[in-house]
């Protein structure tokens, strides 16, 4: 092993003269004792680059029983003073890639302020290879326990530097991902979704990794670090069904807090956690201590948003988030008005005055599901639903036409889910789809394939429309004059008359 010029540079060479006097051969000090000077070099130098290279060198030379010392199990205090030595420099050695804090609520630096990281966490990523690729060569539970000590930060540290982010480089994130590699392979890990949360719950970090993120995950202070987001919600988004809910009391707040962010991005991401939270636990145990309640209240509120990204992922998890607060009302048949009706009201009240068009998008690709969910109770929303899907079939959405084929699909869904009520609109639901037959027809824009989807989509509703009000629209469309129509809309009126030829 190449020890002495490091030792001499660490103050721990075994005798006082220059290290040219010091032989290869000379007693190694104790592991804890360099380990303890090494972490006081790394805090106090300002340019660590060297330094780190030294170290990388030591773990790939040494011998691992000298870095490992095959203490007793008796040994204890010798073991919880390894395991604090290794802690405190691996901690000091990520340190010397620390990403700079943020100022207090401004939640981001000019990407300059990162220009030295990506240089720094590839360094130190190869050192912390070089450690872990020791463990391999021997065992115990132990060094197991010393492992998983050190496991949290070092995962941690791997989580920052494999996204692509303004303080990552291709070869930042290619040395972190060896490092990660390297961790799984140490413990016997397959995935990091084994590592947090695996079948042995004393073979997991989970814990470990929550105890240094929370002290952060603060209303004051979460937003200083920018990669502090990004870790807690990789790191939850690993973790699924049954290993979630026993952590669900330390996951579920700092989900609320990115949850309430001012930010989109942030309330997004808050988003996603909590749809994670809601599908990977229990019913049970969201309803206790009305925590599904709380959810409910924080997500109900983002209806009234205008953010595109945040109205889609809030629709998604609040159609599965009703589902543990209440029974649908398409399968429970109660009279009296509930959360679900809630949620569709507002959403109908929000699409007939929408302009945008991706919000129009957005609602139109929800409403069927929603629709589908409350079943005959969509009757208590007909006032509202018919004005939606009349103007919302006016309307145009080249090239893909994804609003109006969503909204053929709510409209077929309501006349067959409400088709007592079909008789007294149906004047304006066949002026409505006639006019889109002729509009879609003589449309040059629409690649064939989507003129087809409506055409057939407008067919089934008058179809349906028929069977609702007992033949009468086939009487309606027998007067209308075949010199005004197209041969496509006279064979899509054909299906639904059955006196006509396709010609």
């Amino acid at each position: 092993m190449e020890l002495p010029p490091l030792l001499h540079d660490l103050h721990l060479s075994s005798s006082p003269s220059s290290s040219k006097r010091t032989r290869p051969s000379a007693p190694l000090p104790p592991i804890t004792e360099l380990l303890s000077e090494l972490q006081k070099k790394l805090i106090g130098v300002a340019e660590s680059s060297a330094l780190i290279g030294q170290v990388e060198r030591l773990f790939q030379t040494a011998d691992p029983d000298w870095l490992f010392p095959p203490l007793l199990d008796e040994q204890v205090s010798e073991w919880a003073e390894l395991q604090a030595a290794y802690a405190s420099v691996i901690t000091a050695l990520i340190g010397c890639a620390a990403l700079p804090l943020c100022h207090e609520d401004c939640g981001s630096l000019d990407a300059s302020a990162y220009q030295s990281i990506p240089k720094r966490a590839a360094a130190v990523s190869s050192a912390l290879t070089a450690l872990l690729g020791n463990w391999k060569e021997g065992g115990g539970a132990r060094r197991d326990r010393l492992l998983l000590a050190v496991a949290p930060p070092i995962y941690l540290f791997c989580v920052t530097h494999l996204q692509d982010e303004v303080w990552t480089s291709a070869a930042s994130r290619t040395a972190a991902r060896r490092l990660k590699g390297a961790l799984l392979r140490a413990g016997g890990w397959r995935d990091s979704a084994h590592l947090l949360a695996g079948e042995e719950e004393d073979r997991c970090i989970l814990g470990g990794v929550l105890d240094v993120l929370q002290p952060q995950l603060t209303r004051e202070s979460w937003r200083r670090c920018a990669a502090l987001k990004l870790q807690f919600s990789w790191t939850l988004l690993q973790v699924t069904r049954p290993f979630l809910s026993p952590f669900l009391h330390r996951l579920l707040p700092p989900s609320l807090l990115l949850n309430d962010d001012y930010k989109p991005e942030n309330c997004m991401l808050g988003v996603r956690c909590l749809h994670h939270i809601v599908l990977n636990t229990p019913a049970a145990d969201l309803r206790q201590f009305n925590r599904a309640e709380v959810l409910y209240q924080a997500l109900f509120r983002h209806l009234y948003t205008s953010e595109t990204g945040v109205i889609q992922l809030v629709l998604s998890c609040l159609l599965d988030l009703l589902l543990v607060l209440e029974k649908p009302p398409s399968s429970d048949c109660r009279k009296k008005p509930c959360r679900h009706d809630d949620v569709l009201r507002l959403v109908l009240t929000h699409m007939e005055a929408e302009q945008k068009v991706a919000l129009r998008r957005v609602y139109a690709s929800a409403l069927p599901l929603y629709v589908e969910r409350v079943g005959v109770a969509v009757c208590r929303h007909l006032r509202r639903l018919l004005p939606v899907l009349l103007g919302y079939l006016e309307v145009g959405d080249p090239p893909e036409e994804s609003v109006r084929l969503k909204m053929l699909e709510v409209l077929q869904s309501t006349i067959r889910l409400a088709w007592p009520r079909m008789a007294s609109r149906a004047d304006a639901l066949l002026r409505c789809l006639l006019r889109l037959l002729v509009d879609v027809s003589a449309d040059p824009g629409l690649s064939d394939s989507v003129r087809l989807q409506l055409m057939e989509g407008s067919s089934a509703s008058l179809r349906l429309l028929d069977a609702a009000t007992q033949r009468r629209v086939q009487r309606l469309l027998l007067q209308v004059d075949s010199r005004h129509c197209s041969p496509q809309v006279l064979c899509c009126l054909a299906t639904v008359t059955a006196a006509r030829t396709c010609t």
